[in-house]
């Protein structure tokens, strides 16, 4: 590993971008004696170092796996172009940071899954790491590959290239699979095969797609997904971690020696959300609300700034406003961070009738941006996403926001929508208008705002996993409707590229047999596709033609309710009965409450539903 390290600091890395991002050795980095340890693991995020050391999971799972004496975790990123080639030209594995360890000698490489379009870059690290990249070439010499985060949740795309799928919250359940598979690790004569069974027989959240065999009808469709053995589950539940108070919180962060896409602590004050915004997936998956108390999150919060010295703090949920302990949280953490002149942050905020305190809140060092996510313009679409916040709410908010001070808001919004019109996209620009317009009442001057638009991507888990995307004319046209209604210096407008929203929706509720077309793109070249730059839409429309399959299939077609989907057999436990009454009352445009505040609407998240089973 010396003689690794040794060629390529003197070798490689004086002629690459950003050499910092490759060295490791890091403040609060932990580096093990791999020989006085049972189990080693690489951790693989399939992007960038600057993003990958943003990603709150990735620190929390190397702290959590090496606190055990048992375990050497390590971490490993996708290498830039100009690093990938020198790798390869002067034939050296992708290793580790730690240790410069070639990753094809851990025992297990885990991946991140945070969105479809790295799927490449996992294929291309794999072949980096001179590993074999589908799961069936592998042998017992090779390193157990799994896989986790959100997209564990639909893994059927990337099933020919992961042995095993951790689905659900890791933080409870990793341990127990250390321990499982230091035993079998030591278990002589144990085949592949036969280890990935043990594991799955042991750890419920597991999924294997080597034990799953997939039919389908002659339209394509899949006709059912069963398990080859008696003892394998026919339906793989997630984990879900029951107390987050409780959970694992790494306090000594990883401090990077170069500059990441967020350069700051971020603490989770709850997981979850029981808004039911129909269309997102985090929000059905996560169920229930899980919270962190006020005492907790501050103790995390100064621990790590001591171990950090970090100049911001993000607070971060998937809703935040609806912390219940919001207003003393802020008013304690402003008590102890103002004066240290950390600020505070929140990475988006949802609207309601307590956005005009929140500006308030957030008064703290350095106002940046205020972000908010209306999703749809009008009241109509907004009954029919469940997004259940007014104007008036949004428009005192903002007012609150620059008469505290606060010069540009952030407005996200989402078109493509089911049941959406030209009148729903015309006033998208209609609501920048007014919200630049609010500061002029209460400063004299219009505001600055920035859109951000995206297609709508039907998501797996949610109840509009059954209607079909727009196709990607209708796409250019809204662009063309917006960017026409917007003429103001003020306002700008970000529209995300829609070739990838269209690849992003085919890939969000794909099946297995979209792996040969995930192949065939990276032999073509693809790789970075989350990247504008490096995104090439022709490629991957080729890698379609040359495998026979139509994308159309995947992301514009009518779903039956009957249908049988290919993430049937996963479940983060709410039930498709929830999931079918939430689509029929998103039609009837009828608002379903907050069950953190309201009654139960019997998704089957938690023990509150009658439908409910224990992960």
């Amino acid at each position: 590993m010396n003689n690794i390290r040794s060629y390529i600091e003197d070798r490689i890395l004086p002629f690459v971008e950003t050499p910092g991002q490759y060295i490791g050795g890091e403040w609060n980095s932990i580096k093990k004696e791999n020989n006085n340890v049972d189990v080693t693991i690489a951790l693989a995020f399939p992007d960038t170092y600057a993003i990958g050391m943003s990603h709150l999971g990735m620190q929390i799972l190397y702290g959590l796996l090496n606190e055990r004496r048992d375990t050497a975790c390590e971490r490993v990123f996708a290498p830039w172009y100009d690093m990938e080639v020198a790798l390869r030209k002067h034939d050296i594995p992708l290793c580790s940071l730690e240790t410069f360890k070639p990753l094809r000698e851990f025992d297990i490489i885990g991946f991140s899954l945070q969105y479809e379009m790295s799927y490449t870059n996992v294929l291309n690290m794999l072949d980096l790491a001179k590993i074999p990249l589908r799961r069936d070439e592998r042998t017992e010499k090779d390193p157990l590959i799994i896989a986790g985060g959100p997209l564990a949740f639909t893994p059927e795309p990337m099933s020919d290239f992961i042995d095993i799928f951790f689905v659900g919250d890791g933080e409870e359940k990793l341990p127990q699979f250390i321990e499982c598979f230091k035993t079998i690790k030591h278990t002589r004569n144990l085949s592949r095969e036969e280890k990935i069974v043990s594991l799955v027989r042991d750890i419920k959240n597991l999924y294997a797609p080597s034990l799953y065999v997939v039919t389908y009808n002659s339209g394509g469709v899949i006709n059912r997904v069963e398990p080859r053995l008696s003892d394998v589950p026919p339906v793989v539940r997630g984990a879900s971690i029951s107390n987050l108070g409780k959970a694992y919180f790494p306090e000594n962060l990883i401090i990077p020696y170069v500059k990441t896409i967020h350069d700051r602590i971020s603490i989770e004050v709850m997981r979850g959300c029981t808004q039911g915004c129909r269309f997102c997936q985090a929000g059905m998956t996560k169920r229930p609300n899980r919270i962190r108390s006020v005492d907790n999150v501050l103790n995390l919060s100064e621990d790590c700034y001591l171990n950090t010295g970090h100049e911001e703090i993000s607070l971060g949920a998937l809703s935040i406003s609806d912390y219940p302990h919001l207003k003393e949280l802020m008013t304690r953490m402003g008590t102890v961070f103002n004066q240290k002149n950390v600020n505070i942050s929140f990475p988006s905020l949802r609207i309601s009738d307590q956005l005009t305190k929140l500006p308030f809140y957030l008064n703290t060092v350095r106002k940046s941006s205020l972000t908010l996510a209306p999703e749809a313009a009008t009241t109509r679409l907004r009954k029919v996403i469940n997004k259940n916040i007014s104007n008036e709410d949004l428009f005192e908010g903002v007012k609150e926001a620059y008469k505290e001070g606060w010069n540009l808001v952030k407005l996200y919004f989402m078109v493509g929508l089911p049941t959406e019109t030209d009148e729903d996209v015309e006033e998208i620009a209609n609501l920048a208008y007014k919200v630049s317009s609010l500061r002029k009442e209460v400063k004299g001057s219009f505001g600055n705002v920035n859109i951000t638009v995206a297609p709508f991507v039907p998501k797996a888990h949610t109840p509009f996993q059954w209607e079909p995307m727009i196709s990607l004319e209708r796409i250019k046209e809204i662009k063309r409707i917006i960017m026409s209604k917007i003429r103001h210096r003020r306002i700008r407008v970000k529209f995300n590229k829609p070739e990838r929203s269209i690849l992003e929706g085919v890939f969000a509720r794909g099946d297995r047999r979209l792996g040969d077309v995930i192949l065939q793109a990276w032999q073509d070249g693809c790789k970075f596709d989350a990247w504008d730059d490096h995104f090439d839409y022709d490629k991957w429309k080729i890698a379609f033609e040359k495998v026979g399959l139509d994308e159309r299939f995947y992301f514009c077609r009518d779903r039956g309710e009957d249908e049988t989907l290919p993430w049937d057999h996963i479940s983060s436990g709410i039930i498709k009965e929830f999931l079918q009454s939430e689509r029929k009352k998103s039609f009837e445009q009828e608002f379903t409450p907050d069950c953190f505040t309201d009654g139960c609407p019997d998704c089957g998240a938690c023990a509150r539903s009658e439908h409910y089973v224990k992960a």
